[in-house]
């Protein structure tokens, strides 16, 4: 949950017990707020009618930065940025260290 406090923060997000509230673009002088289940995982449906579950992170990240689109739309642009991509593959990198750091260990036994 560190990394949704960090975003609280670097957004100047509001939460409540149970909810991250993102403030949204007025619309016709109506503030307008999202308000985010506090669960490490939400299930997304997306226009084909498929689901997947998305870290809470990833959809605030969307939600943030583009506000004006569907949320699986908003979540597809977000993966598809550098600043993500660069994450995800730095992560991918470390996994790959592990498990080979892992099948050395059993070749050693």
């Amino acid at each position: 949950m560190e990394e949704i406090e960090e975003l609280v923060r670097r957004y100047h997000l509001e939460e409540d017990i149970e909810h991250i509230i993102i403030p949204l673009p007025e619309k016709e002088g109506h503030a307008r707020r999202c308000f985010i289940l506090k669960r490490n995982f939400l299930l997304i449906q997306f226009p084909d009618g498929h689901f997947s579950d998305f870290p809470l992170a990833e959809i605030i990240e969307a939600t943030v930065k583009y506000p004006e689109l569907l949320l699986s739309e908003s979540i597809h642009y977000v993966h598809k940025t550098p600043e993500i991509s660069s994450i995800m593959e730095h992560s991918e990198n470390e996994n790959k260290v592990m498990i080979k750091e892992n099948d050395e260990k059993e070749n050693i036994d």
